[in-house]
């Protein structure tokens, strides 16, 4: 048995000769450092934030939200010219909202699946159709079938590109959705400028004109398509493979509820809103007796002071933490809005802007919260937070114009300043840059 085991030590000694195993050491070593190369190389390319999508982006979110900001902006038009109730009004709005909302979670939730990179270049196109239905309607009735048709491009338009700038983003995800949506309220402040000077001078059937933005669109919509196919789509296998999907660090419960909290905070937001996008131009021609024209300029001035907010809520939730953000943009518009119905015109210009600055910079916060909430649903949680979003504008929008019907526009201005208040809420929602630190450290 002695003799065995030294013969079994000398035969091992003999086999695991020192140099051999250097040499499988040395060569697993290389074999780990390939792999974290390969991983390396990997990782710094999805963490790198792709500035000329992001931009392209933005720039077709732009052309998008301008052809619909048309919709409100020629509401005093299409009153005149069909002789509409305010109900009728938001009606219009109530329709081309639920066409916008209902289908983007699903349009979500089949993408997060099965990316479709040129889907955007096809909603563009329902976008074109509505555009020349709307110039040439001649009723009630297919004004409301353009606006479902424009609807309906913008629910595939929305989470899809929300998608396209989350890949573009790297690691700055907070500026790519406020460079994204500043495209947006950029597109939202130019559409009444647009149709004040182009469809309030030469009629309806001028509208066809902004097609050619379409048509534009539908080119860079293409464009930034080929990127995601062949930057996105090509490698997603090995994302896969070398990139772990991070999960919540919280109860399916815990995450129910802030959604919850978060949807009741898109409501408050898009509800004070609708009362800006659909009724701020009545408002101002009913109390001040301006002018269809100024009112639009008015309205302008608003919706750059959105765009404005939007770019800076993303950078900041980046930096301090989005539920900060959230927090302050909601409730702090608050002062502003209540202040609103007591000031004169000259007042009630320079409120809009802080108000209009204060209140936008929150959906950046908000959407990429969710998704950090959310791992792994871009589509979807795009999807529904948008959806949710024009939904509640659209369902503002009417119950609003059924208001003003009802008692005056005056009313619902003074109903709408107590909304922000709903921003107090915020303080339930939990702390997840907090959460992710404690994470890092439990892993170190």
């Amino acid at each position: 048995m002695l003799l065995y085991g030294i013969g079994n030590i000398l035969v091992l000694k003999k086999i695991i000769h020192p140099s051999s195993l250097l040499c499988s050491v040395d060569l697993n070593l290389q074999s780990g450092n390939l792999k974290m190369s390969g991983s390396a190389t990997l990782e710094n390319k999805l963490e790198k934030t792709v500035y000329p999508i992001l931009f392209a982006i933005s720039f077709s979110h732009l052309l998008n939200d301008t052809i619909q900001s048309l919709i409100p902006a020629i509401y005093p038009i299409l009153k005149t010219n069909y002789n509409l109730s305010f109900s009728q009004v938001g009606l219009i709005t109530l329709t081309f909202q639920m066409a916008a909302s209902l289908l983007q979670p699903f349009v979500g939730l089949y993408t997060d699946r099965e990316p479709q990179p040129y889907s955007l270049a096809t909603g563009m196109g329902f976008t074109l159709g509505g555009l020349i239905v709307l110039s040439m309607s001649h009723n009630f009735h297919l004004v409301l079938v353009a606006v479902g048709l424009v609807g309906i491009g913008s629910s595939i338009f929305h989470p899809e590109s929300s998608r396209m700038a989350h890949a573009a983003a790297g690691d700055q995800r907070g500026l790519a959705q406020s460079i994204f949506q500043l495209g947006g309220n950029l597109g939202s402040s130019i559409g009444p400028l647009l149709a004040a000077w182009i469809i309030v001078p030469h009629g309806q059937m001028s509208i066809i004109w902004f097609s050619l933005i379409a048509l534009l669109a539908i080119f860079v919509l293409t464009k930034v398509g080929n990127w995601y196919n062949e930057n996105v789509i090509k490698t997603r296998l090995k994302r896969k493979e070398k990139i772990t999907v991070s999960h919540s660090s919280f109860s399916k419960r815990k995450v129910a509820f802030s959604v919850s909290i978060l949807l009741i905070l898109i409501f408050s937001k898009y509800f004070y809103l609708a009362s800006f996008t659909s009724y701020f131009t009545f408002y101002l021609i009913n109390k001040f007796h301006v002018g269809i024209q100024t009112s639009q300029i008015y309205l302008f001035v608003f919706l750059v002071s959105v765009a404005g907010g939007t770019l800076i809520g993303g950078p900041l939730g980046d930096r301090f933490g989005r539920k900060y953000v959230i927090w302050v943009s909601i409730l702090g518009t608050a002062p502003f809005a209540l202040l609103l119905p007591y000031a004169n015109l000259f007042w009630t210009v320079i409120l809009v802007i802080p108000i209009g600055l204060i209140l936008s910079s929150a959906f950046s916060a908000i959407l990429v919260y969710a998704q950090e909430l959310i791992p792994g649903k871009i589509g979807l949680v795009s999807g529904l937070f948008f959806g949710f979003a024009f939904g509640m504008g659209g369902i503002g929008s009417a119950l609003l114009g059924n208001l003003a019907d009802k008692t005056s526009i005056l009313h619902v201005f003074h109903i709408c300043s107590f909304l922000p208040l709903i921003g107090i809420i915020t303080g339930f929602l939990p702390n997840i840059e907090g959460s992710k630190k404690r994470k890092k450290k439990v892993i170190a």
